[in-house]
């Protein structure tokens, strides 16, 4: 499994903003309103990639760090974050 850097996070960030300067673009110039529906499905995956390389980097860091540690009141608390991220994604 390849490393998650920092930079490469970025670099997926700044990639997904670029697209979404296109959706405005695309909406000032009054594009066909499938092909911006399709330009914004395509941001969203690009953002659940991002979400799931952010989580992946959490888990073999900060929980791992966590989970091994003595202090038990880290272990829930980021036991606690990943359930709170994952009941809001439920609601959304």
């Amino acid at each position: 499994m390849a490393q998650i850097t920092k930079e490469n996070l970025k670099n997926r960030a700044l990639s997904i903003q670029g697209h979404m300067g296109a959706v405005a673009r695309m909406i000032d110039e009054d594009a066909y309103c499938i092909d911006i529906i399709k330009q914004t499905q395509a941001i969203e995956r690009a953002l659940d990639k991002l979400n799931a390389l952010l989580l992946e980097r959490h888990l073999g860091s900060c929980v791992t760090t966590a989970i091994r540690g003595d202090n038990s009141k880290e272990r829930e608390r980021v036991i606690k974050e990943l359930l709170d991220v994952f009941e809001t994604t439920a609601k959304i």
